[in-house]
């Protein structure tokens, strides 16, 4: 989900395989964009070539289409059923975007993700296709609650609908157009239908309860909210970026690819062998 917009990945290869290389100039002014960006390869990698980030995905549609199914038996009121979905890294996916800028000395600007989204080349999530059909072959109605913001609303409805998914239309493609928070949108949604369930990649795509400042308060939130995820709550994989980032950072966006560095490695709970 790009609640935030999309940034640059934070999740290292020492994440993905279990060790930590700390380089030696990690705190030195000459840490360039490039070399943060290396950090994209195994998160990317594995969001492209791997096949459980397939069958993960996969196990999500299914358990949608089994939590839809079982709130439509269930159902007692009078208003149209719908199901709310992010766009990126949800039912669509932007790998080849992360991956482009693996390379490159710069990262996320709103110029390159803008020419990405005109291009509406992103592929549909595995799963995401059938899934969407199938709630719409019941009578539901899917809305797209995304942060992309109006100025890509024609790239995007052009990606989407070449994708095959419903209800591509101006009622059910929300995007940002004055506030990052999806809660204004999600009650919008809320006033005509009763939503069967939310689906998304990065916390805030559920609830503003998830709209913290400190990964302690995300940790807080998600045990608070724990017999949603499944039910209620289906959430997709992303290893490549979100809001989390940002708070590795502290807010500070800003910051230079040195300090970026340090503080994604100073998050790290490291095992240290005995001596």
């Amino acid at each position: 989900m790009f609640s935030i917009g999309f940034r640059t990945l934070v999740l290292s290869s020492a994440l993905l395989a279990g060790s930590v290389s700390f380089s030696a100039h990690a705190n030195q002014a000459e840490y360039s964009t490039q070399e943060l960006n290396e950090q994209l390869v195994m998160a990317t990698v594995w969001m492209q070539a791997s096949a459980e980030y397939k069958a993960l995905s996969y196990q999500a549609f299914n358990l949608a289409k089994l939590q839809f199914d079982a709130f439509s038996r269930q159902y007692k009121g009078n208003k149209p059923l719908a199901v709310i979905v992010d766009a990126d890294e949800t039912v669509i996916d932007n790998s080849a975007y992360q991956a482009w800028l693996i390379g490159k000395d710069f990262g996320y600007s709103s110029k390159t993700w803008g020419e990405w989204m005109d291009a509406a080349e992103a592929k549909a999530m595995p799963g995401a296709s059938e899934f969407l059909a199938y709630v719409a072959s019941q009578g539901g109605e899917v809305f797209y609650i995304t942060n992309r913001k109006a100025s890509g609303l024609e790239g995007t409805r052009k990606n989407l609908h070449n994708l095959g998914f419903p209800n591509v239309d101006d009622a059910h493609l929300l995007l940002n157009t004055s506030t990052s928070n999806k809660e204004p949108r999600r009650q919008q949604v809320a006033e005509n239908y009763d939503i069967a369930l939310l689906m998304g990649d990065n916390l805030n795509d559920f609830s503003n309860d998830f709209r913290t400042k400190g990964s302690a308060e995300s940790d807080a939130a998600v045990e608070k909210n724990k017999a949603l995820f499944g039910t209620q709550f289906i959430m997709l994989p992303n290893p490549g970026y979100g809001d989390w980032e940002g708070k590795l950072y502290n807010g500070n966006w800003g910051a230079s690819a040195a300090e970026k560095n340090q503080m994604r490695k100073d998050s790290l709970n490291v095992w240290r062998p005995a001596k």
